[in-house]
This record gives structure tokens, sequence and C-alpha cells, in this order.
């Protein structure tokens, strides 16, 4: 009997990239003052496995400033195959669940994600530092073209 079913894809080279944000780190960050939040430090747990056959990065984040949870964060990074960039689903404690994922590649050590809805738009930039950290940028912009950092983090592995 022939064999005359489809094989099944294996996640490209593009999606092991992602692997360089998987484990347990721990956050020192800085949040800027804006509409949604108020400013200050924080510190963070950021647990993150690559899952679904090596398909996605599945990031859960939480935050804390003054000794209390502040802060909660659900990402999920894939690589699209069809239009070639990465996209963000992110879904957060505020509540608001844009109408798209955010969208974007690589530059050098740095994947740029970038998400537009009515509120504005939002820059996600993860810079690999090392194997066992990285930094984190999110900015806002009404128009995507002036922004201004909403938080700015560095993440240490825990091992």
């Amino acid at each position: 009997m022939a064999d005359d079913h489809l094989a099944a894809p294996t996640p490209l080279a593009e999606h092991r990239k992602l692997a360089a944000f998987a484990g347990e780190w721990s956050g020192e960050e800085m949040v800027y003052p804006s509409r949604w939040l108020s400013g200050g430090p924080a510190t963070s747990s950021v647990s993150a496995r690559i899952d679904l056959n090596g398909f996605y990065l599945i990031q859960d984040t939480v935050q804390k400033r003054d000794g209390k949870d502040s802060f909660a964060t659900h990402g999920v990074f894939t690589y699209d195959r069809e239009d070639r960039l990465y996209k963000l689903f992110w879904h957060d404690s505020l509540g608001y669940y844009p109408p798209s994922p955010a969208s974007g590649g690589w530059s050098g050590k740095s994947l740029i994600l970038v998400r537009g809805s009515l509120r504005g738009n939002a820059r996600h930039i993860y810079e690999v530092i090392d194997a066992d950290n990285y930094s984190l940028k999110i900015q806002f912009s009404p128009d995507a073209e002036g922004w201004a950092d909403v938080l700015t983090g560095m993440y240490r592995r825990i091992h």
C-alpha cells in the first residue's frame, strides 16, 4: 500500500531561533508613566517554553511592584512561513485584545515586533545579549513615528 499522506510540517530554523528566550528568567524593569500605569521600578518572573511541536514560544510573565503582583502577560511567538514574519500574540492583565498580532523580524540580535490598534501602536524589542541575558523595550506611539518607552527591562536566566 502506497504511503500517500502529506508529511506534517516541521519547524524551520526561524522557529528554532525563538528558543533563545525559552527558560526561567528574573527581570529588573523600569516602568515609565503612561496613561495605563504609573512609573517606577519593578521586577518580573518570566517562564517561557517552546511548545506545540516546536512551532511556538509560549511566555508568561508576572510583574511585581512594591512587593505585590502588578501586571501579567501571556505571549505566544511564532514564525509565519507564509508572510515570512515573526508574530507575537499578546495578552495582558490590562484586558485589551489587539485586533491582530504584532509582526516583525530580526535586526542583528534584536527581534522587533510592532502592532497597531485603535489606541495606537506598540513596539516590542527583544535583544539577545548572550545565552543567559536579554533585554526588552516596549514602546508606544500614537502614529508609529515617534516612540516613547513604556517599559525597559534586563532579564537573567535562572539556573
